[in-house]
Parts: structure tokens; sequence; C-alpha cells
């Protein structure tokens, strides 16, 4: 090791926290984050004093946008090229730019997103604007600092001649910051800086009876008064930009909506997109086509819609569902005194007022210089020209400039400068003319030094000159409004049917979790045979109903998956269905227990009635099962341990539950004793089980109902009264209906209530598969084992007795 070298032995977190510490500090005053005087983050600036140094300004030809950049990186910015272009072509974009920065020539880019062409092909010069941000930089009105190589000298905040922090606004992200100051009308924002200048103790309200709010350069709807308010007071605050959108008829009674105008930084072509995915996926009805007819003379997008299509509803589906409106959130956030810091209105205005305070006085301090120093060498002059004979001899008897200079200064005590201006004196200044207009400009300059005088010497008198100046860049840039204000944030309210074609269709659910969504006609053209099926599967629902309803599926792990019937596939009936994992993620051993259409969460006083193997029971309101986002399962019921749920029906709040367990046992007991609970609640005991028991089936019975099927897994099968089963309490261990055998007893595989017209089937272990009539079986008697309809040493164990109606 070299005797120069020294080692520290210091912990990584502190090197890291160091040098993070120095980066994050760079980033946030160099770089992302815009200075409050002039609005500009550094590059931005040092583009405009490049530009400007350049002269290429907008009253000369336009030049290659390669050359700004090559002088930019070379003098001041010693970083990519990409990103000086970038930022310099934003300066350009008039749909990114309330008041552009920059004028350029060629493929600047697009609101759709396009990139714009590459710097070797692009022209640009400064707008007109521009330059009032640079006016009077040469006049010692700011500080300037050596660049970063030390070969020139840039400015650390630009004169700013308008308060541009809030007429072109900013965003940015930096390091714990970030800002989101929106762009503002230069008209207003001028008003309101004169209004502070003129009245210091001048509060938000008062200064949005001129301010009014944002106005963005691509227009649009800002909502939210309320929002302005707070976000002027605090410097944060959230606004809704809603797009312009107007109606028009079209020929043959369609209608349509015109979109004109768009929220800020939103991309035209993939908002266009997305509303074209809308109308493909037929998330709404009534959507015909969606064009981009967008040309010079404007922004339009067409969207077409049918005959009868409810615009309103279409409207607000695509207002809550696109970018056609957005949320905006102020984050005014500015480096101010070399700080970020979060400013409200009235300290953006006060920083701005206090820049030009400094511009103001440094400038007029310059002319101030610069008069009396010519004043002193027009008095010179006057003085040279009353003796003009003596000067000449004086200056002819010298032997050279200097030994002129000399005597001029010793004879006639002359200063410097003004024997300089003497001795320099061209011979055609000697008329009578030039007399006369050396003491008009004596005049004029003592005039203008008593002006600058008195605007150093009285605050009253700058401030005047500074609104003076702020009234000319308004009248002369100053245009229309392009954003429109409204008071209050429009709530959206989307009605399901409104947006939804109305169509009938008919839902299957099979046993392995295969669902469907059919057409009618599909149905009939199959005369509802040959339905599509995995071998070894079984439908377990069926029903019809329209594409406005819901369908909900309840799992073996106690969850349910919630599935609008529009948003389903339309699949034909003889095509296998789609996996419901393909369509809501579940576990793979999560099976589909039973299914249900709703048609109405809001309106239905129902209930959900949940039972599980271990004899726990619940009931939930159906409404509480009503959600907005269900792209994964949904909690039903709080499982403990290695409970299964078993049963999940709806029930009107009037009916009987009837359990049965596996021993034999059956509790029949009044619905109103299971209390309603949330989803997340686990329910209470149902019925009181032996150890080695659980619960086989459960069953919803109604006034009508006044007979049960039971099976058992040896095949057998019987009818019985249900005045049979006395009615008892819950948590009970309920009545035997079956005899008991000492050898291969019987064990009930379910029993439920026999509605008139009902069919049954029995299904065994190897797949087969018989149909019951329950009308054609005669009552037994509470021991009785019922009639064997399966030889189940052929066939295996019974598994299923399976209610066959079109409700699963």
């Amino acid at each position: 090791m070299q005797a120069s070298e020294k080692l520290y032995n210091i912990p990584l977190e502190d090197i890291l926290g160091d040098r993070f510490g120095r980066y994050s500090k760079y980033i946030i005053q160099e770089r992302a984050l815009p200075d409050a005087r002039d609005g500009l983050k550094p590059v931005q600036r040092r583009i405009l004093y490049s530009m400007h140094v350049e002269g290429n300004t907008h009253d000369k030809q336009y030049r290659k946008s390669a050359k700004t950049v090559g002088n930019v990186i070379g003098n001041y910015h010693p970083h990519g090229d990409s990103s000086v272009y970038d930022a310099m072509v934003r300066l350009s974009q008039d749909w990114k730019l309330r008041n552009l920065l920059v004028e350029m020539h060629g493929n600047n880019g697009s609101i759709d997103g396009d990139p714009p062409a590459a710097m070797r092909y692009t022209e640009a010069r400064l707008s007109a604007i521009a330059s009032e941000l640079l006016r009077d930089i040469d006049k010692e009105t700011v500080d300037f600092v050596p660049n970063f190589d030390d070969t020139s000298m840039e400015p650390v905040v630009l004169p700013a001649m308008f308060p541009n922090l809030l007429v072109n606004g900013s965003t940015g992200i930096s390091a714990g910051y970030a800002t989101d100051i929106p762009s503002h009308h230069l008209g207003e924002v001028i008003d309101a800086t004169i209004m502070r200048i003129e009245r210091k103790d001048c509060t938000v309200n008062d200064l949005m009876t001129v301010i009014h709010g944002p106005d963005f350069p691509t227009g649009g709807i800002i909502q939210g008064v309320d929002g302005i308010r707070k976000a002027y007071e605090t410097g944060k605050g959230k606004i809704i930009i809603r797009s312009l959108v107007s109606t028009e008829e079209l020929r043959g009674g369609k209608q349509a909506l015109i979109i004109t105008e768009i929220p800020a930084e939103v991309n035209k072509a993939n908002l266009v997109k997305k509303i074209d995915e809308i109308r493909l996926d037929r998330n709404v009805d009534g959507i015909v086509e969606v064009r981009d007819e967008t040309d010079r003379t404007g922004l339009r997008i067409v969207i077409e819609l049918k005959k009868d299509a409810n615009k309103e509803a279409i409207l607000n589906y695509l207002y809550k569902n696109t970018d056609l409106q957005v949320a905006y959130n102020f984050n005014m956030v500015a480096i101010y005194n070399r700080t970020p810091k979060l400013m409200s209105l009235p300290a953006i205005l006060d920083a701005y007022i206090e820049h030009q305070k400094e511009v103001v006085t440094n400038r007029s301090k310059y002319e101030l210089k610069k008069a009396s120093a010519r004043q002193h060498v027009v008095e010179g002059l006057i003085k040279a020209l009353s003796i003009l004979d003596q000067v000449i001899a004086t200056i002819r008897s010298a032997t050279d400039k200097r030994d002129a200079k000399d005597k001029l200064i010793a004879q006639y005590e002359f200063t410097e400068q003004q024997a300089e201006a003497i001795v320099m004196l061209q011979l055609y200044r000697l008329t009578n003319t030039d007399i006369t207009a050396l003491q008009e400009e004596a005049e004029e300059l003592a005039k203008h030094i008593q002006q600058l005088e008195a605007i150093l010497n009285s605050e009253s008198k700058l401030l005047s000159v500074i609104k003076t100046d702020l009234k000319r860049v308004k009248q002369k840039f100053a245009d229309e409004r392009r954003s429109k204000i409204e008071g209050e944030i429009e709530e959206i309210k989307i009605i399901k049917e409104d947006i939804i074609a109305q169509e009938d269709v008919i839902i299957t659910v099979t046993n392995e979790g295969y669902i469907k969504r059919t057409t009618p006609r599909s149905y009939s053209a199959s005369n509802g045979k040959d339905y599509g099926m995995k071998e070894g599967d079984r439908l377990i629902f069926q029903k019809e109903c329209t594409t406005t309803d819901t369908l909900l599926l309840f799992t073996s792990f106690g969850n349910y998956l919630y599935l609008p019937v529009h948003e389903m596939q339309d699949i034909r009936w003889k095509d296998m269905g789609q996996h419901i994992a393909n369509v809501i993620p579940i576990e793979k051993e999560e099976a589909i227990i039973s299914a249900h259409i709703i048609s109405n969460f809001e309106e239905n006083e129902n209930n959900i009635l949940f039972v599980t193997r271990k004899g726990n029971v619940k009931r939930t309101s159906v409404q509480t099962l009503k959600v907005q986002r269900y792209s994964k399962s949904l909690v039903a019921i709080s499982l403990k341990d290695d409970d299964q749920l078993i049963h999940a029906s709806i029930t009107s709040g009037k009916d009987k539950v009837i359990l049965a367990t596996n021993k034999g046992y059956v509790l029949l007991f009044d619905e109103s004793e299971i209390s309603i609970q949330g989803l997340r609640a686990g329910g209470i005991k149902g019925i009181n089980l032996k150890d080695d028991d659980f619960v086989a089936s459960a069953d919803v019975l109604t006034d009508e109902i006044v007979e049960l099927l039971c099976a058992t897994h040896r095949g057998a099968v019987k009818k019985m009264k249900l005045d049979i089963i006395p009615v008892s309490s819950r948590a009970t261990r309920g009545v035997k209906i079956l005899r008991d055998l000492k050898a291969n007893p019987h064990q009930i595989v379910g029993v439920y209530g026999v509605k008139p017209g009902e069919m049954f089937a029995v299904l065994s272990q190897s797949g087969q598969f018989e149909m019951i009539n329950p009308s054609e079986l005669k009552n037994s008697d509470q021991y009785s084992n019922g009639s064997f309809v399966l030889d189940t040493e052929e066939t295996g164990d019974l598994q299923f007795l399976i209610r066959y109606t079109t409700e699963g």
C-alpha cells in the first residue's frame, strides 16, 4: 500500500445514506422541480437561455433543433441529448403547454402519443412570449453562476415578465417530492398578481374573483370549486376534468356523441381504443362505432349510437370507466429559497412579486448606472463644444492620444471618460445640429435618471412598474379561456339496466365447475339435448334469466363467486362451457356446491342460508352479497379447521330448515332461530352431532312442502310425510328416520322436501343414473329404510340425491 493512501472503516449504510442524500438534493434542486420564481426546471431554463444567446428568437428564422440541443449540452447541461430534446419538444406541444415557449417546425409528436421526429429533422425558435421570460436578462437583473466547466456563465433564474409557474404549470417526480401544478389563464394570473400587489392582505376568496381556476391547454370541463379553493389555500386539492361532449343527429335517425375536448395529459389514441374495446366487449349496449375524426381543424371523436340507445347512461359509463373523465390532484411543490416547498396560491404570487421587485430594482440600478455614465459624457461634450477652439488647439498640440487626454484633464478638468469621448469625437459632430441634439439628450437623461431614482427610492413606484410590465404582457398575449369551470362535482350514477342490452339467456353450471351462457336459439336448435360437457360431469344448475342478472356460485370452502351475466361468454349449447377457474381463480380442491341467479340486490329482502358439514348454520342478507370488485373469490362464511360448506340456498325468512346427518338423524326447525350475520361471521350451531357423525344434506322447506324424499348410500329411497318429523329447536339432535341395522347400516346421502311435480335422480360411484318420480312412491313410516332402486354391489355406493329441476 502506498504511503499516501488512507483507509477508512465506515458502515455501508452511512456511505449509502450520504451518497443518496447528495443525489436526492441534486435531483430536487437541479432536475425535477420548478423554481417558484420563473416556473422552470433547470433543463428548460438552459434551453431557453441558450436559444436567447444564439439569437434564435421569434423574429428570426427557425434553426435546426440539433444545433440548439448541441449548444445546451456543450455549454450548460452535460446530460443525454434525448433528455434535452424531449424537454425542448414538450415546450413546443400545444396540448401540453398553455402558452408555448418554443415554436417548432416539423413533427413534434401528437396528442396520440406519437414520438416527435429526430432532432436533425425538426427546426425550432423561441416563441414571442418566451422572450418575455428572458427580457432584460442582459441588464444584470438576475444572478449568474459559472457553468459546469467554468467556461461561461448561466443564469440561476430568468427575469420572467409573467408568472410562468401558474401560467404553464409543471409536473415532476424527484426523491421524496412530486409536483403537479396545473396551467392557468395568463390574463387571470396577471390580474391576480396585480390584486396581490395592490392588496397584500387579500384572501384566496378575493383572488378567486379574478383567477377562477386552472385553464388546461386541451380545454375540458373542470368540476369542483371547493377542490380548487382548497388547493389554492393549502397547495393540495382535487378536481375532476371532464371531456366536452355534445350530441349530434346522424342520418337514419341515429345519434352520436361528439367529443371535441379531452382532459389534459390524456392520450387520445388510447382513449379511443378503450371506448372501442367497451363496444367490442359489449359492456355497454348501444354503441355502433367509434371513430377518430380529428384533423387540422381540431379534435373530434365520434361515438355512433343505436337509435334507441340511452345516451346519458352510455356517457356516464364512459365517464366512469375511461379517461373521458379523470381526477386531477393538485400538489403545488416548487423550489423556494433553494428548498422544495408546498405552496399556496398567495405564496406563489408573493414569491413571484418578490422576484420581480428584485428584477426591476436590478434593472433600474443597471439603467441608472448606464444613464449616469452617459450623462457624465454628454456634460463633457457640451462643455467641450462651448470651448471648442481651445480644445482643438490643445489636441493639435499633443503628441499622441494619451497626451491629448492628459492635457484636456489637466487644463480643463475633464474626467478620463469625458476626455476619451472628446478625443474620439468625429468632426461632423461639431455642427450646430449636434449641439442641440446633445442638449436634448442631456435633458432626456436627466428626466430618465430622475425616474430611475424614484423607482429605487419608492416601493410604490417600483410596484407600479411591475404592474405596467404585467399589463403589457397581458394585453399582448392573453387569449380566451379554454376550460369551463363548474361548481360541483357531478356524481355519476350508473343503472345497470340502462347500459346493458336485456337479452334472454340460459345459464348452466356443471358439477366440475364449467359454466355456460347460452342463447335460447342455440338451446332450441338442440331441443335441449346434446349438452356439451366432459364425460363423467353432470349438470347441477340450469335457469333462464336476462343479461342484467347476476350469477352467484357458492363453494365448499365457504366462498362465493360473483358473475354478472352480461360479462359471461356466449357459448353454444353443444359446446363445452368455460371452467370457472379461467374466470375467477379458485383452489384446486374447491368445489361448486350451489348456484343462484339474483336480479336485484337492492330490493331483495331474502336471505342466504349456509350449512356446514360440522353442523354450523348462518343466515346472511342477499343485499350484502353485492360488490363492485369481483375478480377473485369472496368470503361467504368463515369456516374453522377442516369444515366444509355443503349447502347455500335462498330463504324468505318464514321457511323451515331441515338438516339430515349421515347416521340417520333429521332436525326440523324454523329458520327464524338462525340470527342474520355478516359475511365474515362463522355462524352458530345448527344441530348437535355425535362424534362420528356429520351433516349429509340440508334443505329449506316452504309451506307448500308436505313430503320428504330420503336416499341412503346403499341405494335405498323412501318417501314420507313431513308431519312425521316434529318441529324442534336449533342445536338439538333431532329424530332418527332409519331403522338401525347391525350389519351394513344405511347412511343418509340426502333428505329433501318434495314440491308437486318435481323429479329426482340418484347417482352412484360408477356413474349409474336412475330417475325417480316421487309421486310413484308410497309413503313410508319413520323407521323404514325404504326400497332399493340401485344394486350398489354392482354400481358402488349411491353418492348423490339430485333434485331434477331447472333451479338445480
